[in-house]
């Protein structure tokens, strides 16, 4: 009912506004056009770069040219800790994709790093809108300054982050906002919405793990018995079984590999360690970003040579994955895996006695000198309020995605929301992969969520399509394959 009324009261504004400023098209036209003297002039519209920088604590990193749009990178001075704002402040990457201050405004959180290159969401596309997105806190170089205090790396941090952007630039852009994100982007604006329920109108989350019991996994060996096709199973499990046989052999070819590129293994504790942690992602990080057609890339075990061996794990799971370099960057990842998000721990009963360690706990990939402690009732909490709470929430799931093997479904009390899947996708399932009367639903409610449904949509679902043609520049939403077991 809540954003019902909203919706409402954003249509009486609308109407009021289009009949008082007449055929107004300029870009800014929501600007204020306050009257300078008794007469009909008024004072030109601010520059949206002058509103935004307006914004106390707000600065300019640069600004970006893209066709029909301003793209603008921007610092956001933020609290470390949003319960005592006194205690010290970091700077904030955010990034704006400007069209106009009368579209409907997109909340984009990829969960990690934000790009600074012009890009659209899907549902930004969809709806034809503004864009803001925004780096995860702790984040390089969204992060306190060293020794930075990890305990303020939280959800609910993190979710206020949010909730000051939203706020700041509400103001500016007074129209309906929608949260969006795939994998820890999902997490995160599923997150913003449990602990702001006001702030967004909707809620398009992609590909969400959803890990309630971090000790209960068996949703996971399931997926790993049924996915693709038995002849693709076997074939990846004798390749990660053959890598773990032939261990000697291929660890040297990774200590050579690891010195020529100056690799080290400090925070995992040894090379063996992390050999055979992106061994036993093998099986995992194929079918996150590959395909059944895919399989027939996969070498036959028996007939392999070393090399080729070490080449499709290395390809597949990349052995850079657990050396220092490569966690340093997502050493914020692994830290809320280890102390709120969870993390998966598959069995993999056909490795036998091979596998030294099993899946490898995010403490081990998390450099000893940050302490943490897992926190078992976050979780669940979250889960419950989607499961009653929700209202305007979309989830998309891959069919072969095994992030989608734990996910959010809805109970009693959930209104307006919807978990669909794709099928056959994996990790970069989206609404245009959807089944044609899931796809239109879909899109439908997204429009209707950011309030600019046409009136023949509304009336007809089957008629939903994006209000924005694909921009090859904006809209190229390629998986791109990354090392290391991360959502």
């Amino acid at each position: 009912m809540r954003k019902a009324l909203r919706w409402l009261l954003s249509l009486v504004l609308v109407i009021g506004a289009v009949g008082a400023a007449g055929a107004a098209t300029a870009a800014d036209r929501s600007a204020d056009h306050r009257t300078a003297t008794s007469t009909t002039k008024t004072k030109p519209a601010k520059d949206i770069k002058d509103r935004v920088l307006a914004i106390p604590g707000m600065s300019l990193i640069e600004e970006k040219p893209y066709d029909g749009y301003r793209f603008f990178v921007l610092n956001y001075t933020q609290p470390i800790d949003h319960r005592h704002p006194g205690k010290g402040t970091f700077q904030q990457r955010v990034t704006l994709l400007h069209k106009d201050t009368s579209r409907p405004t997109v909340f984009f959180t990829g969960g990690y790093n934000v790009s600074t290159n012009p890009s659209r969401s899907e549902p930004t596309q969809i709806v034809d809108g503004n864009q803001v997105s925004m780096e995860y806190r702790y984040f390089t170089p969204s992060r306190p300054a060293e020794p930075a205090d990890w305990s303020k790396l939280d959800i609910w941090q993190g979710a206020s982050d949010q909730h000051r952007i939203f706020t700041a630039l509400k103001k500016i852009y007074p129209g309906n906002w929608l949260a969006t994100g795939g994998s820890k982007g999902g997490m995160t604006a599923t997150y913003f919405e449990r602990y702001y329920p006001r702030d967004m109108d909707g809620v398009v989350a992609y590909v969400t793990p959803n890990d309630v019991v971090n000790d209960e996994d068996s949703a996971y060996d399931r997926f790993f018995t049924q996915v693709g096709t038995e002849e693709c199973r076997d074939r990846l499990d004798a390749v990660q079984r053959e890598a773990l046989i032939r261990r000697e052999p291929l660890e040297e070819k990774y200590a050579a590999w690891a010195a020529e590129s100056g690799s080290t293994f400090t925070t995992v504790g040894t090379l063996d360690k992390a050999y055979e942690a992106v061994v036993l992602d093998y099986v995992w990080a194929f079918w996150q970003y590959s395909l059944v057609a895919d399989c027939a890339s996969i070498p036959v075990a028996d007939t392999a040579s070393d090399q080729q061996i070490y080449d499709s794990i290395d390809a597949i799971s990349g052995f850079s994955a657990y050396t220092d370099q490569g966690l340093e960057q997502y050493t914020p990842y692994y830290y809320q895996a280890g102390t709120q998000l969870g993390s998966p721990d598959i069995t993999q009963p056909y490795l036998g006695d091979l596998s030294r360690y099993g899946y490898q706990p995010p403490r081990n990939f998390v450099p000893r000198s940050i302490p943490m402690s897992f926190d078992p009732k976050v979780m669940p909490d979250v889960d419950n309020w989607v499961r009653h709470h929700a209202d305007h929430m979309l989830y998309v799931y891959g069919q072969n995605d095994p992030w989608g093997s734990e996910r959010y479904r809805f109970g009693h009390g959930a209104r307006d929301s919807y978990v669909f899947t794709a099928p056959g996708a994996n990790h970069g399932a989206n609404v245009a992969g959807l089944v044609a009367d899931e796809k239109a639903k879909a899109t439908a409610r997204i429009l209707d969520w950011a309030g600019v449904a046409p009136a023949a949509v509304q009336s007809d679902e089957s008629k939903a399509k994006p209000l924005s043609a694909f921009d090859a520049g904006l809209d190229q939403r390629k998986l791109e394959r990354e090392p290391g077991l991360r959502p």
